[in-house]
């Protein structure tokens, strides 16, 4: 009797929490269009830049896995003082900032392939870093806000839900780019006998700057201040905040906890799978397996957001009372097995397929518990610097990564020659290991740390 009690109980406070998200400000949901429309672009580009870079613009190898790295690398650095744009001027002004900024790097690398194929190699290098540099700054200042607005604008009691949101509507974007690109990008026949528009990734990248442009007329228009003022329900001390200087900022940030800095450092190895995703799986699909899957790339590539649309609401809100340490063992660990599917020597599409699936599920358990856990940590007006801070190792991830994936790629799978996919992917499934191996280890250290606060 007394569980059945407990169970309807549950059920009540689930559909209660449901309820506020649900009847969240308006303000919360513009936040969220940018990040529903960012999640189009971002990963519009991002998915297809490394065969952009390598093929159109005409880098090599070695070079396209560096300056993607740098690219992504330089995303996560940027959110450093991203975060404290976001403190400063709030996250309005920090939204139009940074889409004014993804923007102009949208336009520069969708037409760096035009001198590449006039010869003008070099200028196209020079345009797409350029492109590089502002499209990094916008979402470098972008992605602390968002989280900040997830705090600032809906009510504490659902933090859990609200942080799982942002990360589901982001990825809610990815499936709609994932699925839109490959119509975009070949002329191949698709549902219906409906042929593609064929027009290249230079063609995607054009549309991802339309959006990025109605975006921002559409943010400018609609989140006015009248509307932040109002929508806000954590306070903020506007005055103290903005008589700090950054070096006070810093200062009260967690950087000399050990145990918060182990905490994030740790996941850094099972992030390199995170950087592969981008790094090394296009190569890999568009030289491994036939014509007829590459063409489909960004539908396979759409079931990992597909997943996380789905199960990170649904894990966050049936696991809101685990705590987020366990979420991370057990999530990390899933994501780091599952690689293991990959070392076979011939490429299997079923293996691919499943691999991407379990991966995903693995990534729902604890992704957004992770931001959940930093976001209760900062206190009100320091969210954007403590997000920043939290994605340090983020940083390391993708920037070192791509040091080292573009050699890895022209070693085991070339161009031409005999190729060992198994190889490479046994390689990095070991790395990924390290995460929950490590925090198995240190469980009661950093559990204990946390008690004590």
């Amino acid at each position: 009797m007394e569980k059945e009690q407990n169970t309807a109980a549950a059920k009540t406070s689930l559909m209660a929490e449901l309820k506020i998200i649900f009847s969240s400000s308006r303000a919360f949901w513009l936040v969220n269009l940018v990040n529903f429309g960012e999640g189009i672009c971002y990963f519009g580009v991002l998915t297809l830049m490394t065969l952009f870079l390598g093929g159109t613009v005409g880098m090599s190898d070695a070079m396209t896995g560096v300056s993607v790295s740098t690219f992504t690398g330089l995303v996560t650095l940027f959110m450093f003082g991203g975060g404290f744009v976001s403190d400063k001027y709030g996250v309005r002004k920090a939204l139009t900032i940074s889409l004014v900024l993804l923007f102009a790097g949208r336009v520069l690398l969708g037409f760096a392939g035009v001198p590449a194929g006039m010869g003008l190699k070099p200028v196209g290098f020079a345009m797409s870093w350029l492109a590089i540099l502002f499209m990094a700054l916008g979402s470098g200042i972008l992605q602390p806000a968002l989280y900040a607005g997830a705090k600032e604008y809906t009510n504490p009691k659902v933090s859990a839900i609200a942080f799982s949101f942002i990360y589901a509507i982001m990825n809610l974007g990815i499936v709609c780019e994932n699925f839109i690109s490959p119509f975009i990008r070949t002329d191949e026949p698709f549902i219906g006998g409906l042929h593609g528009l064929g027009w290249g990734i230079m063609g995607v990248f054009l549309t991802c700057t339309a959006i990025t442009g109605l975006l921002l007329l559409a943010h400018m228009t609609l989140f006015t201040k009248k509307i932040e003022r109002s929508c806000r329900v954590a306070v903020v001390d506007e005055d103290e905040n903005k008589n700090k200087t950054w070096k006070q900022r810093f200062a009260e940030m967690p950087i000399r906890d050990a145990r918060f800095m182990w905490f994030i450092f740790i996941l850094l190895p099972v992030q390199t799978l995170f950087a592969h995703q981008f790094l090394t799986m296009p190569d890999y699909i568009f030289r491994v397996f036939p014509p007829e899957v590459a063409a489909k790339f960004e539908w396979i590539n759409g079931i990992n957001p597909f997943i996380i649309v789905i199960f990170v609401p649904l894990i966050a809100m049936l696991t809101r009372n685990v705590s987020v340490f366990k979420m991370l063992i057990v999530g990390t660990s899933v994501s780091a097995a599952t690689t293991f599917l990959l070392i076979g020597q011939r490429p299997d599409l079923t293996m691919l397929i499943l691999y991407v699936v379990i991966f995903s599920l693995g990534e729902a358990a604890w992704s957004s518990r992770f931001y959940e856990y930093v976001g209760d940590l900062a206190p009100v007006g320091q969210v954007g610097a403590y997000m920043g801070l939290a994605g340090l190792p983020w940083f390391l991830a993708k920037f070192t990564t791509g040091l080292y994936s573009g050699s890895v790629l022209a070693h085991f799978i070339p161009k031409e020659g005999p190729q060992d996919p198994g190889g490479m992917w046994l390689i990095y499934a070991l790395i990924a290991c390290i995460t929950p191996v490590g925090l198995l280890l240190t469980r009661k250290w950093i559990e204990g740390g946390a008690k004590k606060a």
